[in-house]
């Protein structure tokens, strides 16, 4: 792996525009009163700094947020009524006007790459913390900031950008450029309207599909396409930038984002790995000038395609605000990005030179961000929703960050992205920063709804990501790898087991034991467990386990598996600690001890959750085969569940029809 010499980077002059030498000023005072007009994790963020720097702020909320922590991270917030409130800008902005709120942060997401609503904001007098409006505008549009960039010198991916939106019109320039080809709504982001058109014959039948997805996302004007060239191993590598308002321009180093599903980041990191100095300097630079070319002001983010295959980079687009992954370019200069925003929109110079920022990047090694996502990588990456019933998170320090808007006990509902947290490390070195990564990950816990971190822990250990071998198609390309199927160890089906007799002598009751209460009487309870595990060697398949006491916190247990010799073992001891609906415990097995976690989802009685050497591991907790069949459970209980929140189109069958396996029930 060719290694990152930052050094390298301070022996080469910059233009003078982006080295203006300045001193920041100790406090900021034309800014004393904020609105955030944001949620979850970006809003707490936000006011953390605000907070730091004495200003005062106010956070919106709407009905489905009322509860959150961004709701009550604030001395005063505001609630917006329904889910799309955080998109109503006028009604922001005369909020914003009636309170006597001087700033607004439009933090990530919604309104705050809106041209429309940012110049609103600066004919209402209001500081927008931000981009100007015409930048933002500029930029958003991708055939538009494409015709600017290809005029400053900015390299930009072959394509069509113009105004031939005939599918006929746009197939013969898609055939000009020759396929594989991708096609985008010119309004496009988060990988909406987006498709990979790899031969002529699919073209139409793309296109038709991209434009009717891009329409119900952006709203009138998003059927409008550019067709442009297909990387086959491309990676995405993006640039920091910030500019203030006295011509001043600097980068903050490169992140690569290439880890991604449904073309949306789950991972990045910075300095992008296996990347030469010249190229690295090369995309500072043109990140540089693509902002300088607009008039930029504030943080942005330049995005690049790069060609694995013969090194060449490309102009994607420019994101007009801050990214969620800005924690990365921070952790590896040691700055505050959102104090930067607070100091650039009160019209102070930029707080570092480019070389000064060159010579942190020099001493602070590298720095990953993991996105924690309510979703199942096991089922498609099939998003979830649901309460947090039990959540620990790693510890924390200078070089252990979490961003978060969610605590134990809350919701995550349907109606925004699913995004949990961002858990952020640095270390000296890539290698190391991963390593710290995956211990840290190893300490997530979460119950209650199905998240990424499972699959994080797998990325962490895969030799191609360790060794940088990185592009947009990762996941794809390592599948069977990353998803490929692990045994469940047998002593976590006694842990499981264990765990509920520790948190309530009740839940062995018939059907799943004997009598209640244990004594020095060697009576067997016995429980009957199966895998959730999508990953499960055997998913699905019934491991009864018996349990006897012999003395005060002394067991034996066995674990019976189908076509498998019944194991034993001898003289467990354990000591508990029991909390509602969960219990830790500390085991001394024949030749090991382990700590371990059992908690009972109170909202799925039978619902099991093991967390045992950095691992989680799903039961349910079954009945025994006898007991359904003697009282008719299996036939009453009979059900179909919705695999994520959905909306119901059509019943297909009526009461009283006859089904069949494989047969449609309801869209």
């Amino acid at each position: 792996m060719r290694s990152f010499k930052p050094r390298h980077l301070c022996r080469r002059a910059f233009p003078r525009h982006v080295t203006t030498s300045v001193t920041a000023q100790p406090q900021i005072t034309p800014i004393t009163s904020l609105l955030i007009a944001n949620r979850g994790e970006i809003a707490l963020r936000i006011n953390r700094t605000a907070s730091r720097l004495g200003i005062q702020t106010t956070t919106l909320y709407t009905d489905p947020d009322a509860s959150s922590q961004h709701a009550a991270c604030s001395p005063h917030s505001i609630g917006l009524g329904a889910a799309n409130g955080y998109l109503d800008g006028e009604r922001i902005v005369r909020l914003a006007k009636q309170h006597g709120i001087q700033a607004l942060h439009p933090g990530y997401g919604f309104l705050s790459e809106n041209s429309v609503f940012a110049r609103r904001c600066e004919e209402e007098g209001i500081v927008f913390v931000g981009p100007p409006a015409q930048a933002m505008a500029d930029m958003g549009d991708k055939a538009r900031s494409k015709e600017i960039m290809t005029k400053a010198g900015v390299p930009c991916v072959p394509g069509y950008h113009g105004s031939d939106q005939g599918e006929m019109e746009l197939l013969n320039h898609a055939k000009n450029i020759k396929f594989p080809v991708l096609l985008k709504s010119v309004k496009g982001g988060g990988g909406k309207g987006m498709r990979i058109v790899m031969e002529e014959a699919e073209f139409i039948q793309q296109l038709k599909s991209a434009r009717a997805e891009a329409r119900a996302s952006f709203g009138e004007g998003g059927e409008v396409m550019l067709v442009e060239k297909y990387i086959v191993r491309p990676r995405h590598v993006e640039v920091q930038v910030f500019a203030d308002k006295h011509g001043n321009c600097v980068a903050l180093g490169e992140r690569d984002c290439s880890i991604q599903r449904r073309h949306q980041k789950i991972l990045e990191e910075s300095p992008a790995p296996n990347l030469d100095d010249v190229t690295r300097l090369d995309l500072w630079e043109k990140a540089r000038t693509a902002a300088l070319a607009v008039g930029y002001v504030g943080a942005g983010t330049v995005e690049f395609i790069l060609d694995k295959d013969s090194g060449e980079f490309y102009f994607m687009e420019m994101n007009t605000r801050l990214q969620v992954e800005h924690p990365v370019s921070e952790m590896v200069t040691g700055t505050d990005l959102v104090e930067w925003q607070f100091r650039v929109a009160a019209g102070e110079k930029l707080p570092l030179t480019q070389r000064e920022i060159m010579e942190r990047i020099q001493e602070r090694g590298a720095a990953i961000e993991a996105r924690i996502y309510a979703e199942n990588p096991e089922r498609g990456f099939l998003p979830d929703s649901g309460k947090l019933v039990h959540l620990t998170t790693p510890k924390t320090d200078k070089d252990v960050r979490i961003d978060a808007g969610f605590v134990e006990g809350d919701t995550v509902t349907e109606a925004y992205d699913g995004m949990i947290a961002k858990l952020i490390v640095r270390g000296d070195d890539r290698e190391t920063a991963i390593r710290k990564m995956e211990l840290a990950l190893r300490n997530y816990e979460v119950v209650g709804l199905s998240t990424n971190i499972e699959f994080l822990k797998r990325l962490c250990k895969s030799p191609a990501f360790i060794e940088g071998d990185v592009e947009t198609g990762f996941i794809e390309k390592w599948k069977a790898e990353l998803f490929n199927p692990v045994a469940v160890n047998p002593e976590v089906y006694v842990q499981a087991a264990l765990g509920i007799l520790a948190m309530s002598p009740a839940a062995i009751e018939i059907p799943h034991g004997g009598s209640l209460g244990f004594g020095r009487n060697n009576v067997e309870r016995t429980f009957f467990f199966k895998s959730l595990n999508a990953l499960s060697e055997k998913e699905g398949e019934t491991v009864e386990v018996g349990i006897t006491q012999k003395d005060t916190r002394i067991f034996d247990a066995t674990i019976t598996r189908k076509k498998e010799e019944t194991r034993k073992i001898t003289d467990i001891a354990f000591s508990p600690t029991s909390g509602i609906g969960k219990v830790t415990l500390s085991t001394l097995f024949p030749e090991t001890r382990i700590n371990t976690t059992v908690v009972q989802d109170a909202n799925n009685d039978n619902k099991i959750t093991v967390f045992q050497h950095g691992r989680k591991t799903e039961l349910s907790l079954v009945s025994p085969t006898w007991y359904e069949k003697a009282l008719g459970l299996r036939e009453a209980t009979a059900s179909v569940a919705a695999p994520m929140p959905c909306k119901i189109l059509k019943n297909e069958v009526k009461e009283g029809d006859q089904v069949v396996k494989g047969a449609p029930l309801v869209v």
